[in-house]
């Protein structure tokens, strides 16, 4: 039996399993639980359900949980001696106990589940002592994961361990409240799994940064011994069967579908555990130990001392780390963990913005801003608020116009053979303002999109021709709009006379279209009091389209900024007119960098610094935890829950 991979349609009829469901009690030390675990199959529901009726009686759910916990103490020495038959039995134990769990918890509470996990202590010959079996196996789980090295031998038990805390966890989505307590939530953010916060985490973002492939069937995870036998017999069919629960996520897949997809299952289950981890509310008198272990860890190449130790610290190689978030932009949850790195760990953040090679960070970021019809709002907004984070430092601001990039094969709008970073960031998100103007209309968006410009705009450093011209047809459209807008609040407000009710929508548009105008305005005054002299391209594009300003001159709203604009405006059309008619482009830059060099720094009247933060609003857990949880039901390697009884987020929205 041991060697056979059952098929589902067996299962009714499977001996071994009939009796793991049934009433009857089985003792730890009967031969049965060595055989049931030799056997490879897809657990499903109706298995589940039955040994949920039956296990009161039987206890025998528990005893499965000890028969792994037995292993589990093993399993380093079975990893040092390569007991590849050890490892996989003890595996072939947590695989069903995870496929019980995931129904046992969609299916009952939590203080259900907990009975779930006594009733073994009643069973006859039952070896349980007085311990509670639930955070004996949390416990287990995370010692697993912090202990056992990862090997070919060992890939799929350590990708098991993770996968079922992710299941432990999924509580959170039958729950269309955020879960702030609970006794999973107990037992591992204060109870014996607290001691090991710090190497968890570690351990999970090194899984990240390895980006280990899941090795290939039978030839690297079990190697045919010399002698041959039944142990190869079994390997051969365990690994085939382990492959297809990894590649292919669960029953009725078809072969290979998923290979492609989901080719490093550890990685991302690693990464989409520590960001739940990650998320995990605050307890009322206590903080949550893995984000302080996130907030604070540090690089190995750190040798500096704390002046207070910090809790759950620890060190990671950092430039390992870079390198995995620069190569993993396109998941939504290296995203969301380059997020939480830039704006919780303060020690990471400088690290990035000292690298020399931000362009390997930034590119893959405006790729996912640049296909904004392609990506999710959620993506979209962690990738736009990365840059909101890095344009606070004035160091990246500058630094990002000395780095020149030639031929960027997805910007596809026009051919940009040599532009530099900070052009092409420009282009980006100008874009992405455009494209929300015409579709989204997301006011949150925009606010994000204009305070990175806004933060970059005192260091514009010789803007690309492309860039400065999109930077004035943004004014343009904007421009348009409001002329627009505004002759339909004026239509609309003349059928009003008398009318005391709330403002149509129309006045409301052209209060908000007005702001975003402002903020244009005042980005390009800022360039052009900081570093008029580096951007000849955005003067000669001022004066190219000049009469667009024309109308805001003596707008109540505009009038003190536009005084610079309207002297610069005035001094370069004045050095042009004296420099004669039919004047060639070469010829109009030329006075351009001459007159830049002799316009007086006095001319221009001085503003408050543009400068804006990124700060997360209040209880964000709202918004991150429905986020986290849509990411490991989307991209979860072999979870494959049903949609139905989903509360936490609306299957619609992606």
């Amino acid at each position: 039996m041991g060697a056979n991979t059952s098929q589902v349609s067996d299962l009714s009829d499977n001996p071994s399993l009939k009796a793991l469901v049934g009433t009857e009690s089985i003792s730890e030390n009967d031969p049965f639980w060595n055989q049931l675990i030799s056997f490879t199959f897809i657990s499903p529901t109706y298995i589940c359900q039955i040994i949920f009726e039956n296990n009161p009686r039987s206890g025998n759910f528990g005893a499965l949980v000890r028969i792994f916990l037995g292993r589990t103490k093993e399993l380093k020495i079975s990893t040092e001696c390569q007991d590849q038959l050890f490892i996989w039995q003890a595996h072939n134990a947590l695989f069903m106990i995870r496929c019980l769990l995931k129904v046992f918890i969609r299916e009952m509470s939590e203080e259900e589940l907990h009975l779930q996990f006594s009733y073994q202590e009643r069973a006859p010959g039952s070896c349980g002592g007085s311990e509670d079996l639930l955070e004996e196996l949390l416990s287990n789980l995370v010692h697993l994961i912090v202990e056992v090295p990862l090997l070919d031998i060992t890939y799929s038990i350590l990708f098991e361990a993770v996968t079922t805390l992710l299941v432990f966890f999924s509580y959170q989505l039958f729950h269309k409240d955020i879960l702030r307590d609970g006794i999973i939530y107990q037992h591992i953010m204060k109870g014996r799994c607290l001691c090991l916060t710090s190497r968890l985490v570690k351990t999970l973002l090194y899984n990240f940064i390895r980006q280990e492939k899941c090795p290939p069937p039978a030839t690297h995870i079990f190697e045919p011994k010399a002698e041959g036998g039944l142990l190869y017999g079994l390997a051969s069919g365990v690994a085939s069967g382990l492959w297809s629960v990894f590649t292919l996520g669960g029953a009725g897949s078809k072969a290979g579908i998923d290979q492609e997809h989901n080719p490093l299952p550890l990685s991302n289950q690693s990464l989409l555990l520590l960001l739940v981890l990650a998320n995990l509310t605050d307890g009322p008198g206590w903080p949550n130990p893995y984000r302080q272990a996130i907030t604070c860890f540090r690089n190995t190449q750190d040798t500096s001392s704390l002046p207070v130790e910090q809790p759950h610290t620890f060190q990671i190689n950092f430039n390992s780390l870079y390198t995995a978030l620069c190569e993993q932009q396109r998941s939504d949850q290296a995203t969301l963990l380059l997020y939480t790195l830039l704006h919780q760990n303060a020690n990471m953040r400088t690290y990035m913005l000292s690298r020399t090679d931000m362009d390997n960070l930034v590119l893959p970021i405006l790729e996912i801003l640049y296909h904004v019809e392609d990506r999710n709002s959620h993506h979209v907004y962690m990738a736009l608020i990365i840059l909101l984070i890095l344009t606070e430092d004035d160091a990246f601001n500058r630094s990002i116009h000395e780095v020149v990039l030639k031929n960027i094969s997805w910007y596809t709008e026009r051919s940009l053979t040599e532009i530099s970073l900070g052009s092409l960031l420009i282009l980006v998100v100008i874009r992405t303002i455009q494209f929300n103007m015409t579709r989204t209309r997301d006011k949150y968006l925009h606010t994000n999109c204009l305070a990175a410009l806004a933060n970059m705009s005192a260091q514009f450093r010789c803007l690309h021709q492309y860039a400065a011209q999109r930077i004035i047809s943004l004014f343009a459209l904007l421009s348009k709009k409001h002329n627009k807008v505004l002759e339909q609040a004026t239509q609309s407000l003349r059928g009003r006379q008398g009318d005391n009710t709330a403002l149509p929508d129309y006045a409301q548009d052209l209060n908000v279209i007005e702001e975003v105008i402002r903020m244009m305005l005042e980005i390009i005054n800022s360039c052009l009091c900081n570093s008029l002299h580096h951007n000849p391209n955005l003067v000669y594009a001022l004066l190219y389209k000049r009469e667009l300003f024309e109308q805001f001159r003596m707008h109540p709203s505009f009038q003190d900024i536009m005084q610079n604009l309207d002297t610069v405006i005035g001094f370069f059309s004045q050095r042009l007119e004296q420099a004669g008619s039919d004047l060639s482009v070469e010829r109009v830059q030329e006075v351009i960098m001459k007159g830049a060099q002799a316009l007086p720094n006095d001319r221009l009247k001085k503003f408050p610094e543009l400068k804006f933060k990124y700060v997360e609003e209040d209880q964000p857990e709202d918004f991150f935890i429905p986020y986290v949880w849509s990411l490991v039901f989307n991209s979860g390697v072999g979870l494959n829950w049903s949609p139905h009884g989903i509360e936490l987020f609306s299957m619609d929205s992606g």
